[in-house]
């Protein structure tokens, strides 16, 4: 009897240390080891559950976060201190944000589907709803060239429960010139989300939520697009209610011009070259992701309602906001 208590009690004590081992991991992920990019074990910080639609990520000029809040129609800031704000009301339903040089800020916007200057107040202006008579159906996210260009996706429209026969979808991909002009860059991407330039802004980046590759394109002097390829096979690529979808969605970069990218499997990173160098798991699947601090070390998350830091051995590239 004393032997079977004791055994008992022995594998009640191995049970509460694997339980409180598990639960240790859920609450506090961490980083695996990847070569100039993450330190193994740094955990993963949640800064806060429950937001209403969770997209646009952006580094702030005084080191803070700014992040979309799409369905709450606002902008948030998070302070390198976790305190939480809102920056911005009656978004639009503002997606994807880029930062200029004199603290204007450009939104994709989803609410009336259109791009142009949300912030400040004063200086809110559109820039387009549409192309060639056709309205914009949902612009998902930007990039800031340095001449003043502007490129983004709009990723069309797509069967939900509350909406199962949308219109018929239209996703592009699109440039505004520094002058001003609207140009159609591509329309044979199924679903186009986030976008982003390397370095030097020579390539351009386009995430196809629902393809297998990151998809790359060379770029000429008047900023139009050539020369199509696969550029990063994903391993968040799989099926999921019965069809396949890599969950690629928002893009940046670090200052060794490595890609990161928002998908399934969690923050894939790659090489220049777009060789897979690691992945970073998450608790949620994350939508969107972004540099930030003053010393550009810390990758912001959001998704799915949540929002983590991260900090990294990697620095954020500074040549832009994102």
């Amino acid at each position: 009897m004393l032997v079977k208590n004791s055994h008992a009690k022995l594998f009640s004590v191995i049970g509460a240390i694997l339980f409180a081992v598990n639960v240790h991991a859920e609450e506090d992920p961490v980083t695996p080891p990847i070569p100039g990019v993450s330190a193994g074990g740094v955990v993963i910080e949640l800064i806060k559950n429950g937001f209403n639609g969770t997209e646009g990520p952006i580094g702030y000029t005084d080191g803070s976060l700014l992040f979309t809040e799409t369905t709450a129609n606002r902008i948030t800031r998070i302070a390198p201190d976790n305190t939480l704000s809102t920056f911005l009301e009656n978004s639009n339903g503002a997606n994807g944000l880029a930062l200029k040089e004199n603290g204007e800020i450009i939104a994709v916007q989803a609410l009336k589907p259109q791009v142009g200057i949300i912030y400040p107040a004063d200086k809110q202006s559109k820039f387009f709803e549409g192309f060639e008579g056709a309205g914009f159906q949902r612009p998902n996210d930007l990039v800031l060239a340095k001449n003043g260009g502007v490129y983004f996706t709009d990723s069309g429209t797509r069967p939900t429960k509350e909406n199962p026969n949308p219109p018929p979808s239209h996703p592009g991909v699109f440039y505004v010139t520094p002058s001003g002009e609207l140009k159609r860059l591509a329309d044979d991407v199924q679903r186009p989300n986030g976008i982003q330039l390397n370095k030097d802004e020579k390539v351009l980046y386009v995430a196809n939520t629902l393809g297998e590759h990151v998809l790359a394109y060379d770029i000429s002097e008047d900023g139009a697009i050539s020369n199509r390829r696969n550029f990063a096979k994903l391993e968040g690529w799989k099926k999921e209610d019965g069809n396949w979808s890599s969950g690629a969605d928002g893009l940046a970069i670090d200052d060794e011009d490595r890609l990161y990218v928002a998908s399934n499997a969690g923050i894939e990173v790659f090489s220049p070259k777009g060789e897979a160098l690691g992945v970073i798991p998450l608790p949620k699947k994350p939508q969107n992701l972004a540099f930030a601090g003053t010393d550009k070390k810390t990758l912001y998350v959001v998704g799915r309602g949540s929002a983590y830091k991260i900090p990294l051995l990697a620095q954020g590239f500074k040549g832009r906001a994102k």
